[in-house]
């Protein structure tokens, strides 16, 4: 099993989900992981549920990462408590679905600066770390939808599309220091979210899949541990789809 024995990572939506799964497995593998999300309450149990396993791998830590000035204190609180950040997964994300015509502009814009604003916060805040880190790695959890689009979700197709942008321009921008950066983009994940879908609409999402099933989050997560590690130094600006087949050209 792959080691990250004296890693430091940053985890954003660590709370429950895709995130606590990606903040569990690099703490199983001997990183420390800072967990980061909004609530308090669910970056709290990640932390508890990962010392309970593993005494003394996890903080957390509660930030609105669309915040610019809370994630800058953020980046100098994260590394003060731990000495450096060498891996930052940024997997914060909301939705606020609606038809275009009748989307409000504070849905547009609260998807908008959570989703991308908030990865350009959280580079920013800890660039300077990861630049000095031997094989500094950021891993952007985009999604399918910025490949395809999706009726009902143009403000989530444009955040993660915006986002699948920025992770090629920062992995341009930081491949003189050996850090990569590259987007993630899960297709249909078996989740709360996806549990609460009518059966029909399941079989009709699950028709359009080649391999026939929906993916778990174990999926997404094994793919990031593999982004973080030695094992991907020279795969950098890419966007790999965990999505069954779904998006394939």
């Amino acid at each position: 099993m792959q080691s990250f024995e004296g890693k430091v990572a940053v985890v954003t939506g660590g709370g429950r989900g895709i995130g606590g799964s990606i903040a569990k497995a690099l703490a199983a593998r001997g990183a420390k992981v800072a967990v980061v999300s909004r609530s308090a309450s669910s970056c709290g149990a990640t932390a508890e549920a990962i010392n309970a396993e593993f005494p003394e791998m996890a903080k957390a830590y509660a930030v609105d990462v669309a915040d610019h000035e809370a994630v800058a204190a953020l980046g100098k609180q994260i590394v003060s408590d731990f000495g450096t950040v060498d891996i930052l997964v940024n997997n914060a994300g909301v939705t606020r679905d609606g038809l275009l015509m009748r989307m409000k502009e504070e849905d547009w814009m609260t998807v908008l600066d959570t989703n991308l604003k908030g990865a350009f916060n959280t580079v920013k805040a800890f660039m300077r770390p990861i630049m000095k880190s031997d094989g500094g790695r950021i891993i952007n959890i985009a999604s399918v939808i910025g490949l395809m689009g999706n009726a009902g979700q143009a403000n989530y197709a444009a955040s993660k599309a915006g986002l699948i942008g920025f992770s090629k321009s920062v992995a341009r921008e930081l491949a003189g220091r050996a850090v990569t950066c590259n987007a993630i983009a899960p297709g249909f994940i078996a989740t709360d979210m996806t549990d609460a879908l009518p059966e029909n609409v399941k079989s009709e999402i699950q028709a359009k899949i080649p391999l026939g099933s929906f993916g778990s989050v174990e999926d997404v997560t094994n793919l990031v541990v593999f982004l973080a590690g030695p094992g991907a130094r020279y795969i950098t600006g890419q966007v790999i789809a965990v999505d069954g087949g779904m998006t394939m050209h």
